[in-house]
Protein backbone atom coordinates (compact mmCIF):
# COMPACT_ATOMS: atom_id res chain seq x y z
CA UNK A 1 0.00 0.00 0.00
CA UNK A 2 1.21 3.50 -0.93
CA UNK A 3 2.20 5.49 1.92
CA UNK A 4 0.10 8.89 1.63
CA UNK A 5 1.26 12.48 2.84
CA UNK A 6 -0.78 15.55 4.11
CA UNK A 7 -0.95 18.02 1.55
CA UNK A 8 1.71 21.07 2.02
CA UNK A 9 0.78 24.37 1.95
CA UNK A 10 4.26 24.99 -0.43
CA UNK A 11 3.04 22.11 -2.82
CA UNK A 12 -0.16 23.28 -3.33
CA UNK A 13 1.54 26.89 -4.27
CA UNK A 14 3.90 25.72 -6.34
CA UNK A 15 0.78 23.83 -8.25
CA UNK A 16 -1.56 26.51 -8.69
CA UNK A 17 1.59 28.94 -10.07
CA UNK A 18 1.70 26.27 -12.73
CA UNK A 19 -1.85 26.22 -13.74
CA UNK A 20 -1.59 30.23 -13.51
CA UNK A 21 1.83 30.08 -15.90
CA UNK A 22 0.50 27.41 -18.28
CA UNK A 23 -3.09 29.44 -18.80
CA UNK A 24 -0.99 33.10 -19.17
CA UNK A 25 1.41 30.70 -21.93
CA UNK A 26 -1.35 29.31 -23.48
CA UNK A 27 -3.72 32.03 -23.88
CA UNK A 28 -0.70 34.39 -25.74
CA UNK A 29 0.02 31.97 -27.63
CA UNK A 30 -3.57 31.28 -28.76
CA UNK A 31 -4.12 33.96 -31.76
CA UNK A 32 -0.70 32.88 -32.79
CA UNK A 33 -2.32 29.53 -33.16
CA UNK A 34 -5.38 30.35 -34.39
CA UNK A 35 -3.85 33.18 -37.27
CA UNK A 36 -1.38 29.72 -38.36
CA UNK A 37 -4.74 27.77 -39.12
CA UNK A 38 -6.58 29.57 -40.98
CA UNK A 39 -3.71 31.26 -43.11
CA UNK A 40 -2.68 27.47 -44.04
CA UNK A 41 -6.22 26.29 -43.90
CA UNK A 42 -6.23 23.61 -41.60
CA UNK A 43 -9.88 22.97 -41.40
CA UNK A 44 -12.13 20.64 -40.11
CA UNK A 45 -13.54 17.99 -42.73
CA UNK A 46 -17.03 16.97 -41.64
CA UNK A 47 -17.07 13.28 -42.03
CA UNK A 48 -19.83 11.51 -43.68
CA UNK A 49 -19.55 8.18 -41.95
CA UNK A 50 -20.18 7.04 -38.48
CA UNK A 51 -17.63 4.79 -36.14
CA UNK A 52 -19.15 2.01 -38.25
CA UNK A 53 -18.21 3.15 -41.59
CA UNK A 54 -21.73 3.97 -42.45
CA UNK A 55 -23.49 7.20 -43.59
CA UNK A 56 -24.33 9.15 -40.83
CA UNK A 57 -26.85 11.92 -42.42
CA UNK A 58 -28.38 12.97 -39.01
CA UNK A 59 -24.74 14.14 -37.51
CA UNK A 60 -23.69 15.77 -41.43
CA UNK A 61 -26.93 17.82 -40.59
CA UNK A 62 -26.20 18.88 -37.25
CA UNK A 63 -23.31 19.89 -37.84
CA UNK A 64 -22.57 21.10 -41.02
CA UNK A 65 -22.21 24.34 -40.39
CA UNK A 66 -19.17 23.68 -38.05
CA UNK A 67 -17.31 22.23 -41.87
CA UNK A 68 -14.18 24.29 -42.26
CA UNK A 69 -13.64 25.47 -38.82
CA UNK A 70 -9.63 25.42 -37.88
CA UNK A 71 -8.73 21.95 -36.07
CA UNK A 72 -5.36 21.16 -34.14
CA UNK A 73 -6.44 23.42 -31.67
CA UNK A 74 -5.31 20.77 -29.05
CA UNK A 75 -1.72 21.98 -29.78
CA UNK A 76 -2.09 24.76 -28.16
CA UNK A 77 -2.46 22.92 -24.17
CA UNK A 78 0.14 19.65 -24.70
CA UNK A 79 2.34 21.52 -26.45
CA UNK A 80 2.49 24.29 -23.80
CA UNK A 81 2.33 21.41 -20.83
CA UNK A 82 4.95 19.73 -22.32
CA UNK A 83 7.62 22.64 -23.03
CA UNK A 84 6.74 24.02 -18.98
CA UNK A 85 7.65 20.20 -18.24
CA UNK A 86 10.45 19.63 -20.08
CA UNK A 87 11.96 23.44 -18.77
CA UNK A 88 11.20 22.83 -15.45
CA UNK A 89 9.09 19.92 -13.83
CA UNK A 90 11.11 17.14 -15.43
CA UNK A 91 11.26 14.22 -13.43
CA UNK A 92 12.25 10.68 -14.19
CA UNK A 93 10.21 8.64 -12.03
CA UNK A 94 6.74 10.84 -11.86
CA UNK A 95 6.51 13.34 -15.12
CA UNK A 96 8.57 11.08 -17.38
CA UNK A 97 6.12 8.14 -19.13
CA UNK A 98 3.24 11.16 -19.24
CA UNK A 99 5.10 13.55 -20.84
CA UNK A 100 6.37 10.73 -23.63
CA UNK A 101 2.60 9.89 -23.43
CA UNK A 102 1.25 13.23 -24.50
CA UNK A 103 3.93 14.21 -26.76
CA UNK A 104 3.89 11.02 -28.68
CA UNK A 105 -0.33 10.87 -28.77
CA UNK A 106 -0.16 14.52 -29.71
CA UNK A 107 2.18 14.14 -32.93
CA UNK A 108 0.17 11.07 -34.02
CA UNK A 109 -3.48 12.74 -33.24
CA UNK A 110 -1.86 16.15 -35.54
CA UNK A 111 -0.82 13.90 -38.69
CA UNK A 112 -4.25 12.63 -38.51
CA UNK A 113 -5.81 16.19 -38.11
CA UNK A 114 -3.67 17.16 -41.34
CA UNK A 115 -4.36 13.72 -42.93
CA UNK A 116 -8.19 14.98 -42.19
CA UNK A 117 -7.47 18.82 -43.01
CA UNK A 118 -6.09 18.09 -46.58
CA UNK A 119 -9.04 14.96 -47.26
CA UNK A 120 -6.40 12.36 -47.28
CA UNK A 121 -7.13 9.15 -46.20
CA UNK A 122 -10.48 6.73 -46.76
CA UNK A 123 -13.13 9.33 -47.72
CA UNK A 124 -11.26 11.72 -47.37
CA UNK A 125 -11.32 12.09 -43.35
CA UNK A 126 -8.40 11.08 -41.90
CA UNK A 127 -7.44 7.66 -39.95
CA UNK A 128 -10.23 5.44 -39.63
CA UNK A 129 -11.09 4.03 -36.33
CA UNK A 130 -9.66 0.21 -36.59
CA UNK A 131 -6.26 2.56 -37.58
CA UNK A 132 -6.42 3.95 -34.34
CA UNK A 133 -7.54 1.08 -32.93
CA UNK A 134 -3.96 -0.35 -33.40
CA UNK A 135 -2.07 2.87 -32.36
CA UNK A 136 -3.82 2.74 -29.12
CA UNK A 137 -2.50 -1.03 -28.70
CA UNK A 138 0.62 -0.54 -29.70
CA UNK A 139 1.01 2.78 -27.11
CA UNK A 140 -0.41 0.42 -24.22
CA UNK A 141 1.65 -2.46 -25.06
CA UNK A 142 4.67 -0.67 -24.69
CA UNK A 143 2.99 1.13 -21.11
CA UNK A 144 1.97 -2.91 -19.64
CA UNK A 145 5.40 -3.66 -20.62
CA UNK A 146 7.10 -0.45 -18.82
CA UNK A 147 4.63 -0.94 -15.75
CA UNK A 148 4.88 -4.37 -14.93
CA UNK A 149 8.52 -5.31 -16.27
CA UNK A 150 10.25 -2.79 -16.23
CA UNK A 151 8.94 -1.63 -12.86
CA UNK A 152 7.77 -4.73 -11.60
CA UNK A 153 4.02 -3.12 -10.75
CA UNK A 154 1.40 -5.59 -10.24
CA UNK A 155 -0.76 -4.28 -7.55
CA UNK A 156 -4.12 -2.81 -8.51
CA UNK A 157 -6.61 -0.30 -5.40
CA UNK A 158 -9.97 -2.07 -5.59
CA UNK A 159 -12.50 0.71 -4.17
CA UNK A 160 -14.96 -1.69 -3.09
CA UNK A 161 -12.75 -3.67 -0.66
CA UNK A 162 -10.56 -0.27 0.06
CA UNK A 163 -7.28 -2.40 -0.26
CA UNK A 164 -4.48 -2.94 -2.81
CA UNK A 165 -4.41 -6.06 -4.37
CA UNK A 166 -1.88 -7.64 -5.98
CA UNK A 167 -3.02 -9.26 -9.37
CA UNK A 168 0.23 -10.47 -10.98
CA UNK A 169 -0.03 -11.16 -14.75
CA UNK A 170 -3.29 -9.68 -14.73
CA UNK A 171 -1.77 -6.55 -14.79
CA UNK A 172 -0.74 -6.04 -18.59
CA UNK A 173 -4.17 -6.90 -19.90
CA UNK A 174 -5.76 -4.64 -17.36
CA UNK A 175 -3.73 -1.86 -18.30
CA UNK A 176 -3.74 -2.52 -22.24
CA UNK A 177 -7.71 -2.74 -21.99
CA UNK A 178 -8.04 0.64 -19.77
CA UNK A 179 -5.56 2.93 -22.13
CA UNK A 180 -7.55 1.69 -25.21
CA UNK A 181 -11.09 2.23 -23.97
CA UNK A 182 -10.23 5.51 -21.96
CA UNK A 183 -8.37 6.64 -25.54
CA UNK A 184 -11.08 5.61 -27.65
CA UNK A 185 -13.69 7.64 -25.22
CA UNK A 186 -11.82 10.90 -24.69
CA UNK A 187 -11.76 10.70 -28.54
CA UNK A 188 -15.39 9.89 -28.81
CA UNK A 189 -16.01 13.04 -26.66
CA UNK A 190 -14.50 15.54 -28.63
CA UNK A 191 -17.27 16.53 -30.88
CA UNK A 192 -19.27 19.35 -29.19
CA UNK A 193 -17.68 22.75 -28.63
CA UNK A 194 -15.91 22.74 -24.94
CA UNK A 195 -17.26 19.36 -23.67
CA UNK A 196 -13.90 17.34 -24.44
CA UNK A 197 -12.19 19.83 -22.65
CA UNK A 198 -14.39 20.53 -20.27
CA UNK A 199 -14.57 17.27 -18.95
CA UNK A 200 -11.11 16.69 -19.08
CA UNK A 201 -9.89 19.61 -16.85
CA UNK A 202 -12.05 18.08 -14.13
CA UNK A 203 -10.46 14.33 -14.44
CA UNK A 204 -6.52 16.14 -14.40
CA UNK A 205 -8.03 18.82 -11.11
CA UNK A 206 -8.68 15.24 -9.51
CA UNK A 207 -5.16 14.08 -10.23
CA UNK A 208 -3.61 16.79 -8.67
CA UNK A 209 -4.94 16.25 -5.22
CA UNK A 210 -4.11 12.24 -5.48
CA UNK A 211 -0.88 12.87 -6.69
CA UNK A 212 -0.26 15.22 -3.90
CA UNK A 213 -1.49 13.21 -0.79
CA UNK A 214 1.11 10.57 -2.40
CA UNK A 215 3.55 12.69 -2.24
CA UNK A 216 4.01 12.84 -6.30
CA UNK A 217 4.26 16.60 -6.47
CA UNK A 218 5.88 16.57 -9.79
CA UNK A 219 3.38 14.81 -11.03
CA UNK A 220 0.70 17.00 -9.50
CA UNK A 221 2.34 19.45 -10.96
CA UNK A 222 2.41 17.96 -14.65
CA UNK A 223 -1.49 18.04 -13.67
CA UNK A 224 -1.68 21.06 -12.86
CA UNK A 225 0.05 22.21 -16.44
CA UNK A 226 -2.27 20.65 -18.14
CA UNK A 227 -5.24 22.38 -16.29
CA UNK A 228 -4.42 26.00 -16.72
CA UNK A 229 -3.31 25.27 -20.64
CA UNK A 230 -6.86 23.39 -20.88
CA UNK A 231 -8.49 26.20 -19.29
CA UNK A 232 -7.11 28.87 -21.56
CA UNK A 233 -7.93 26.45 -24.56
CA UNK A 234 -11.48 26.55 -23.03
CA UNK A 235 -11.67 30.30 -23.52
CA UNK A 236 -11.58 29.89 -27.38
CA UNK A 237 -13.14 26.78 -27.67
CA UNK A 238 -16.85 27.55 -26.19
CA UNK A 239 -19.63 27.31 -28.33
CA UNK A 240 -19.33 28.98 -31.05
CA UNK A 241 -15.78 27.31 -31.05
CA UNK A 242 -12.77 29.57 -32.46
CA UNK A 243 -10.89 25.88 -33.23
CA UNK A 244 -11.63 22.32 -32.71
CA UNK A 245 -9.40 20.13 -29.96
CA UNK A 246 -8.74 17.98 -33.09
CA UNK A 247 -7.11 14.83 -32.13
CA UNK A 248 -4.12 16.11 -31.23
CA UNK A 249 -5.84 17.16 -28.40
CA UNK A 250 -8.08 14.09 -27.70
CA UNK A 251 -5.35 11.41 -28.03
CA UNK A 252 -3.34 13.46 -26.14
CA UNK A 253 -5.54 13.60 -23.09
CA UNK A 254 -7.01 9.85 -23.68
CA UNK A 255 -3.56 8.39 -23.78
CA UNK A 256 -2.24 10.47 -20.51
CA UNK A 257 -5.15 10.34 -18.33
CA UNK A 258 -5.00 6.38 -17.87
CA UNK A 259 -0.61 6.63 -18.17
CA UNK A 260 -1.19 9.16 -14.39
CA UNK A 261 -4.26 6.58 -13.26
CA UNK A 262 -2.00 3.81 -13.05
CA UNK A 263 0.72 6.29 -11.73
CA UNK A 264 -1.48 7.04 -8.96
CA UNK A 265 -2.68 3.65 -8.24
CA UNK A 266 -6.52 4.48 -9.05
CA UNK A 267 -7.10 2.92 -12.47
CA UNK A 268 -10.10 1.13 -11.09
CA UNK A 269 -11.99 5.00 -10.22
CA UNK A 270 -11.26 6.11 -13.95
CA UNK A 271 -14.98 5.11 -14.89
CA UNK A 272 -16.02 7.48 -12.33
CA UNK A 273 -12.90 10.68 -12.98
CA UNK A 274 -14.21 10.09 -16.49
CA UNK A 275 -17.50 8.86 -16.28
CA UNK A 276 -18.69 11.28 -19.58
CA UNK A 277 -16.13 10.03 -21.87
CA UNK A 278 -16.39 6.32 -20.51
CA UNK A 279 -20.13 6.50 -20.90
CA UNK A 280 -19.56 8.10 -24.54
CA UNK A 281 -17.18 4.86 -25.38
CA UNK A 282 -19.83 2.82 -24.15
CA UNK A 283 -22.86 4.59 -26.32
CA UNK A 284 -21.05 4.16 -29.66
CA UNK A 285 -20.03 0.42 -28.92
CA UNK A 286 -23.44 -0.42 -27.85
CA UNK A 287 -24.62 1.83 -30.79
CA UNK A 288 -21.92 -0.35 -33.21
CA UNK A 289 -23.35 -3.67 -31.61
CA UNK A 290 -27.22 -3.29 -31.79
CA UNK A 291 -27.01 -2.16 -35.62
CA UNK A 292 -24.69 -5.22 -36.76
CA UNK A 293 -26.43 -7.30 -34.54
CA UNK A 294 -30.34 -6.47 -34.78
CA UNK A 295 -29.67 -3.53 -37.67
CA UNK A 296 -31.65 -1.45 -35.77
CA UNK A 297 -30.43 2.02 -33.69
CA UNK A 298 -30.51 2.63 -29.84
CA UNK A 299 -29.87 6.19 -30.25
CA UNK A 300 -30.47 8.49 -32.71
CA UNK A 301 -26.86 9.27 -32.95
CA UNK A 302 -23.96 8.33 -31.30
CA UNK A 303 -21.81 8.94 -29.13
CA UNK A 304 -24.57 10.29 -26.43
CA UNK A 305 -24.09 13.65 -26.80
CA UNK A 306 -24.70 13.55 -30.59
CA UNK A 307 -28.39 11.68 -29.36
CA UNK A 308 -29.14 14.59 -27.03
CA UNK A 309 -28.84 17.11 -30.01
CA UNK A 310 -30.84 14.86 -32.53
CA UNK A 311 -34.17 15.03 -30.11
CA UNK A 312 -33.17 18.72 -29.72
CA UNK A 313 -31.33 19.92 -26.61
CA UNK A 314 -29.08 23.01 -27.80
CA UNK A 315 -25.03 22.53 -27.76
CA UNK A 316 -24.40 24.80 -25.00
CA UNK A 317 -27.03 22.58 -23.25
CA UNK A 318 -25.76 19.32 -23.81
CA UNK A 319 -22.08 20.40 -22.84
CA UNK A 320 -23.47 22.58 -19.31
CA UNK A 321 -25.02 19.71 -18.09
CA UNK A 322 -22.68 16.92 -19.26
CA UNK A 323 -19.78 19.17 -17.21
CA UNK A 324 -21.86 19.19 -14.02
CA UNK A 325 -22.09 15.09 -14.57
CA UNK A 326 -18.57 14.77 -15.05
CA UNK A 327 -17.68 17.07 -12.13
CA UNK A 328 -19.79 14.75 -9.82
CA UNK A 329 -18.04 11.73 -11.13
CA UNK A 330 -14.70 13.12 -10.31
CA UNK A 331 -15.60 14.74 -7.30
CA UNK A 332 -16.65 10.70 -6.12
CA UNK A 333 -13.88 9.47 -7.50
CA UNK A 334 -11.75 11.99 -5.76
CA UNK A 335 -13.94 10.92 -2.68
CA UNK A 336 -12.96 7.54 -2.84
CA UNK A 337 -9.45 7.72 -3.47
CA UNK A 338 -8.85 9.55 -0.37
CA UNK A 339 -11.08 7.46 1.61
CA UNK A 340 -8.33 4.77 1.28
CA UNK A 341 -7.26 3.54 4.96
Amino acid sequence: MNTYFSISAADLKSVMLFVAISFVIAFLLAPVLTEFLYKNKIGKHLRQNGVDGKAAPIFAALHKDKAGTPVMGGLLFWVTAALLTAFFNLNRQETFLPLIALVAAGLIGAADDLMNAYGMGKNGGGLQMRHKFWIYLAVAVVGAWWFHYKLDWDNIFVPILNQTVAIGWWYVPLFIGTVIYTAFSVNQTDGLDGLAGGVCSFAFFVFIFIALVQGKVHLAIFCGTIVGALLAFLWFNINPARFFMGDTGSMALGMTLPIIAFMTNSALLLPLILFIPFMEGLSTIIQIVSKKVFHRKVFKVAPIHHHFEAIGWTEPKVTMRFWLIAALGSSLGLLLMLART
